[in-house]
């Protein structure tokens, strides 16, 4: 008779449970684990995921489960949005009391500019002027009576004051017994002379410096004179060369009838 042979056969699953081999539970623990460690920030979280075949719970580490379980609220606490609060607009800080403003500047007004003035030129006096302006003339240079009329008679009450008809010295002065009575002779140092005859009195001796329109004497019948008048003459070079005077002071600016 063949020794039997034990077989090792499989402990039935109705076997009872004390000849039961425990059998390891078919578990699948599916544990994802997202660890993001970033610098600063500190975010971490572990997701675990268990789906037990059996009833029976698997056992869990809980030191490692509270860890996952803080990093979870961490990353969520990160993750949530803010609502930031509002905020009241801070015053303007006002001055302090013993803070003096400064006053305000005065805008600098432009001064006007003043007006540019016309400078007043003083009217230029001739060099000519007429001996007695306003006086009738009663005789011309020329012939008269037989004789030659060597200058123009200027007439006017008696005492009219005569003028100098140039500027110039006086070279001659009175009566000379010429037949011209008193009379006053100009040399203008140009070349010619005036000569002003029966003054009733002088304004000028000889040496006198005279301007043109200064007085010199007054009109007068002294000499061979048969009225109050000024015989007027010019002489031309030296003295007794007489020309014409009407041409003369025309040529100058002086307008005389004759």
């Amino acid at each position: 008779m063949k020794d039997p042979v034990q077989h090792s056969s499989p402990t039935p699953d109705n076997a009872p449970a004390r000849h039961r081999r425990p059998r390891r539970a078919r578990r699948t623990v599916y544990v994802v684990t997202g660890a993001m460690a970033l610098l600063g920030l500190g975010i971490g979280g572990v997701v675990a995921t268990t789906a037990p075949s059996d009833p029976t719970p698997a056992a869990v580490d809980l030191g490692a489960a509270a860890r996952a379980d803080d990093a979870a609220r961490a990353d969520r606490s990160d993750r949530q949005p803010v609502t930031p609060s509002a905020v009241p607009a801070s015053p303007s800080p006002s001055p302090s009391a013993g803070a003096t403003s400064p006053a305000p500047k005065k805008a600098a007004t432009a001064k006007p500019k003043p007006k540019p003035t016309k400078k007043k030129t003083a009217a230029k006096k001739p060099t000519w002027v007429i001996p007695m302006k306003g006086a009738d003339i009663t005789s011309c240079y020329g012939p008269r009576w037989g004789t030659q009329h060597a200058g123009i008679d200027f007439a006017m009450p008696s005492g009219t004051p005569i003028h100098a008809a140039a500027a110039g010295t006086v070279v001659k002065a009175g009566d000379v017994g010429d037949g011209y009575g008193i009379s006053v002779f100009i040399d203008h140092h140009n070349g010619y002379l005036t000569h002003y005859a029966h003054q009733s009195r002088l304004a000028v001796g000889v040496g006198d410096t005279v301007k043109a329109g200064q007085v010199i004497g007054y009109e007068g019948s002294t000499g061979d004179s048969t009225g109050p008048h000024l015989h007027f003459e010019v002489h031309q070079g030296a003295m007794w060369n007489q020309i014409d005077p009407a041409p003369f002071l025309r040529a100058r600016g002086i307008s005389v009838a004759c």
